[in-house]
């Protein structure tokens, strides 16, 4: 019966103990007027315990609800921004962004728009992936997505 007691209660325990980063209970939508509204059935930003998971943004102006321009230099910004404003509303600061996922109309856009994201990440870049995309949503140039975690610092 000892070794039956051990086998249940030390796994247990360990759940217990250590468990895992977050529970159900802590999952936070985050919402700003600083970005634009979600424009299908997604949230601005999901907070999960100490990792705050920012949607997809493109550069709609959050006032207008128009595209901040034409041009990579505008929309980038603008996302750039957008994603900022999510990010703070969650009480985190760009320098807890841990990755991001890039989505360029032209990956010939690469090069400038490496100069521009640089602005925004200026030690200790996150980690990121870009890739071209054939189509975003209002015929954007650039979307991007963050995953930042607030580590107390």
């Amino acid at each position: 019966m000892k070794i039956q007691y051990s086998i249940i209660f030390i796994p247990f325990f360990l759940l217990i103990t250590f468990g895992c980063n977050h529970t159900i209970n802590e999952r936070q939508v985050i919402t700003t007027d600083r970005a634009p509204e979600a424009i299908g059935p997604y949230s601005q930003g999901i907070l999960a315990g100490n990792t705050l998971y920012a949607a997809g943004q493109i550069g709609l102006n959050p006032l207008s609800g128009e595209m901040a321009g034409d041009d990579l230099e505008s929309q980038t910004i603008q996302t750039l921004e957008n994603l900022k404003a999510v990010v703070e509303a969650a009480g985190m600061s760009m320098e807890q962004v841990v990755e991001a996922q890039v989505f360029l109309a032209d990956i010939n856009d690469f090069t400038h728009f490496n100069e521009l994201y640089s602005e925004y990440f200026l030690e200790n870049p996150p980690a990121r992936a870009v890739i071209e995309a054939s189509a975003l949503p209002r015929n954007a140039l650039v979307e991007i997505k963050l995953t930042a975690v607030n580590t107390g610092r």
